[in-house]
């Protein structure tokens, strides 16, 4: 079955934010009905064959796939800065006591970083060394990736209720209770 030039539209505009609503209004349907439309669209078989077709064709262009986009928040997700940082305090000598000779021991905060060659820097959000000597280093936010990996999964449901009518959301699809 061939798509009508508004569907071919609706493709289109689709492929930009994966936003159902907006592309419906984008490719011109009505802003009233478009929640509704939208939804319809990404049912019916020839949009979602299209769309596939579509996004396949995307992600061999960019070889950015799913898969690779899953595998960057599970790094993130599951980083340990361990892998870049070692850290504690260690007792070093302060003074020498003047009358016995006896060394005088204090404890400092140390950190010490791995070799960039040696670490991942796809998970490093930040390294930076202050004016007055503090060492700043922060990874990605570990638990947005979480979040994402989550959503990916389908391990979370949200439920938003419009006008009487409950609808619930499993990661890009909407399904009416």
């Amino acid at each position: 079955m061939a798509l009508t030039p508004k569907q071919e539209r609706f493709i289109a505009e689709y492929l930009i934010d994966l936003n159902a609503s907006a592309s419906a209004v984008r490719a011109g349907y009505s802003p009233r009905r478009s929640m509704e439309i939208g939804y319809q669209l990404l049912h019916k078989t020839p949009v979602q064959e299209a769309l596939k077709k579509e996004m396949d064709k995307r992600s061999d262009r960019t070889a950015i796939t799913a898969d690779r986009v899953l595998a960057e928040y599970a790094k993130i997700g599951f980083a340990d800065i361990k892998d870049f940082l070692s850290f504690g305090t260690v007792k070093v000598q302060e003074d020498t006591d003047e009358e016995t000779g006896e060394p005088i021991y204090g404890y400092r905060q140390m950190v010490d970083a791995k070799p960039s060659a040696e670490v991942d820097g796809t998970m490093i959000n930040e390294v930076s060394i202050n004016r007055d000597g503090t060492f700043k280093f922060k990874l990605h936010d570990k638990q947005k990736a979480l979040d994402q990996i989550g959503k990916h999964l389908g391990m979370f449901v949200e439920k938003l209720e419009v006008n009487g009518m409950m609808v619930v959301f499993r990661g890009e699809r909407e399904l009416e209770d």
